[in-house]
């Protein structure tokens, strides 16, 4: 049946609220546009009887108005052709295009639907959240009142009683569709029912709102260097592309601090820009000299095309604690750069320039490079070279600073330095017909450096003024391996011996190359079988050597899991590149090994070493386990690795943490973790804390402890945090 007319798109929406669609998950993006001009309503219903005296329809049964995109579901509707007036009654649902759902006991609707009111009221708003009331009224303009209301968004999270976690109680809500906002007079915050909080009016944006102007949730925070602050943030939408947010912080000691952000989408990416300022009442004299202190910090990134993108991220400071002493930014060390990136068909190109600056007063300003350009590309070429695959790749840097000295007391380093390398590499690969892999490959490598300041290996305390140094670094090998495959009834075991035999020329007068980018080396499981087993390319492994081992893994039927290697590499002939405590300077290296091991989800454990061939001693220990059961989750570690000075490992790292999760039921958790450092005998970090989670709220409590120096513990943070769905959040935070 076709009513008579049509109905416009306030006839059958305009009187409910935004509301949640009742299928929300998955969320589907809804329909926002009113239908054209002239839809008609279609209408079924079980029975429908007419009064031409009364000039009164009746709809009962399952009666369903449509019209477009909304949809009225009701038991009982009745239509007075007189005055225009819709009265549904009966488990009336009122379903809006852009995601509303209405519930309600009565709905009467007028003037074409443009007015109406509703009795026992349930308005499903979009993100779970839900309005109820004893009355609501729809006005022209897509105005809602609604009498006696509440407000939460706890679709699921209930107290035992049935109560919403939260709720905020008004007198009065009006929602505005127009301005998408949402005004209530006297509320009261209640959780789990008692009232925690109360206002004579609030405002904040309705749930379809992404981003609007306005007042953010204040936060507060408490530092030794500035007091007691409280940020309240402003946020400002300037268009649908840009926005500033104002972070203004008052605090006790050092009066107003800036903090402003601008931001800016664009169609080929976006960027940022956050500076920060204050004028110190009180300078701190530990800090600066100076009373203005500030910072800047920026990042973008942009697409030039499909292949080439394009961006940077910088820090700039009035002084190296600044960001530290307004906990802006615990960074000991920031890395500015621009970039350009491009990756189309078999080639890659990166193009960086470089810069360190220090944030702690612990980083030599002086010892930090800048790298201009710092570059790299690879070219894997199309068509095969004696049955395998070719590669081209090439790097450049030209590194920049002012002392030749820096922490690493072992590693030569320079004032400046440049290098140019092109390496030309191949591999292959044979499978047998027993299985058997056969994998060769060779490469040639061309470095060119000019350096200068070095120091001089020969003189102690001397440096060589400039130097220009070539090499040619050629390199071939095989790699071979035969899996053994074992089917069970529980699973499947493969085992693989592996052998690898690698030739390779010498790396040169090191006494005339700076290290700057193979500082590390971390020899163990996972580099055992690489062919050059340092991290850079300013260092080489050179000489005649052969790596012997063996791999096993065994997958489960009921998805466990185990994995382990063990292997020692052997020095045939030629120079060996690696000195006291790589654990590969002797003819015979240390063995490594490794096991992981997984029986179920729930446990797993995993287990590196590094120990002298005859198992004299353990050089490197890490042991990792995990362990979730019912409510409660652990991991801990231990960590034992010798001191390598010359590979950027000045102290000996030694310590064992762990850290568990214990949930006590109805979203509440606690958790807690520490580390204790066996070298230095005490604890280096702890965190204790109380999480309550839910769908429409989270609340933290936390304390963290941190030891950066030998003298104990010198910082001590205590953390308090609460949101609430679709409100917004505080947080409060202190350190002594």
């Amino acid at each position: 049946m076709i009513l008579a007319g049509g109905i416009s798109v306030a006839a059958l929406l305009l009187c409910a609220v935004p509301a949640l669609a009742i299928e929300e998950k998955p969320f589907i993006k809804p329909v926002t546009e009113e239908p054209p001009p002239g839809t008609q309503a279609d209408f079924s219903a079980d029975k429908v009887t007419y009064d031409p005296q009364t000039e009164l329809a009746v709809a009962t049964g399952k009666v369903v108005i449509t019209y477009g995109p909304y949809v009225l579901n009701a038991t009982k509707v009745t239509y007075n052709q007189e005055t225009g007036v819709f009265t549904a009654n009966g488990s009336v649902q009122l379903r809006e295009p852009n995601g509303n759902v209405m519930l309600a006991q009565q709905l009467e609707l007028k003037n074409k639907f443009k007015e109406g009111f509703a009795r026992h009221l349930k308005a499903l708003l979009t993100n779970n959240v839900t309005i109820t009331a004893e009355y609501a009224v729809r006005k022209v303009g897509k105005i809602t009142v609604f009498e006696k209301s509440s407000y939460t968004a706890c679709d699921g999270c209930t107290t035992r009683f049935g109560q919403p976690l939260w709720e905020l109680v008004a007198d009065e809500t009006i929602h505005d569709q127009n301005t998408k906002t949402l005004y209530h007079k006297n509320p009261r915050l209640k959780l789990g029912g008692v009232t925690v909080a109360a206002l004579p009016y609030f405002e904040h944006a309705d749930p379809t709102v992404k981003r609007r102007t306005g007042w953010l949730m204040p936060s507060f925070s408490h530092a030794s260097q500035y007091g007691f602050g409280v940020e309240v943030p402003y946020f400002w939408a300037l268009a649908p592309d840009k926005d500033l947010t104002f972070r203004p912080i008052l605090t006790t000691k050092q009066g107003l601090v800036g903090d402003v952000e601008w931001r800016q989408a664009m169609n080929s990416g976006g960027y940022n820009i956050r500076a920060y300022g204050v004028y110190e009442l009180s300078p701190h004299p530990d800090s600066t000299d100076d009373n203005w202190r500030g910072a800047l910090k920026s990042k973008g990134d942009f697409a030039l095309n499909e292949d080439w993108s394009w961006g940077w991220n910088g820090t700039a400071v009035s002084d190296e604690k600044f960001l530290d002493d307004y906990d802006f930014d615990d960074r000991r060390i920031a890395q500015n750069e621009v970039y350009v990136r491009g990756l189309w068909d078999r080639n890659y190109v990166s193009a960086q320039a470089l810069n360190f600056i220090a944030l702690n007063e612990g980083v030599d300003q002086s010892s930090l490079p800048t790298a201009l350009p710092y570059a790299m590309g690879e070219h894997y070429f199309s068509e095969p070279v004696m049955g395998g695959d070719l590669r081209f790749n090439w790097r450049t840097y030209s590194i920049l600073r002012e002392e030749a000295s820096t922490p690493f007391t072992e590693v030569n380093h320079g004032t400046s330095q440049t290098r140019a390398s092109g390496e030309l590499s191949w591999k292959s690969e044979y499978i047998g017909d027993l299985g058997t892999v056969i994998t060769p490959f060779a490469s040639v490598r061309n470095d060119i450096y000019i350096s200068n300041n070095v120091p001089d290996l020969a003189a102690p305390g001397g440096q060589h003024d400039s130097e220009t140094e070539m090499r040619i670094l050629p390199a071939a090998g095989i790699d071979a391996r035969m899996p053994f495959i074992g089917n069970h009834e529980f699973g499947q075991g493969v085992f693989s011996p592996v052998f690898q035999f690698i030739a390779a020329g010498d790396e040169g007068d090191l006494g005339k190359i700076g290290n700057e980018d193979a500082i590390t080396l971390n020899f163990d499981s996972t580099s055992l079988f690489l062919a050059d087993r340092f991290t850079g390319y300013d260092r080489y492994e050179s000489g005649v050597r052969a790596n012997v081992g063996m791999t096993y893994s065994f997958l489960g039927n009921n998805g466990g899991i185990v994995k382990a290697s063990l292997g020692e590499s052997f020095h045939l002939a030629g120079d060996n590149s690696f000195v006291d405590g790589s654990g590969l300077e002797g003819s015979s290296s240390d063995l490594v090994g490794a096991i992981l091991f997984q029986p179920w989800n729930n446990f797993g454990f995993s287990y590196q070493m590094r120990m002298e061939e005859d198992l004299s001693a353990i050089n490197r220990h890490e042991l990792l386990a995990g362990l979730t059961f019912d409510r409660f989750a652990f991991n801990a570690g231990y960590l034992d690795i010798a001191a390598e000075p010359a590979y950027g490992r000045l102290t000996r790292d030694h310590w064992i943490e762990g850290d568990a999760r214990v949930s006590m039921g109805d979203g509440w958790f606690l958790f807690g973790g520490a580390r204790y450092d066996l070298e230095r005998d005490n604890l280096s970090s702890t965190t204790a804390g109380l999480e309550f989670d839910c769908q429409c709220m989270n609340f933290k409590l936390a304390y963290t402890g941190s030891d950066t120096e030998d003298t104990g513990v010198t910082d001590h943070r205590v953390m308090m945090s609460i949101d609430f769905a679709t409100l917004g959040g505080t947080s409060f935070g202190t350190g002594f």
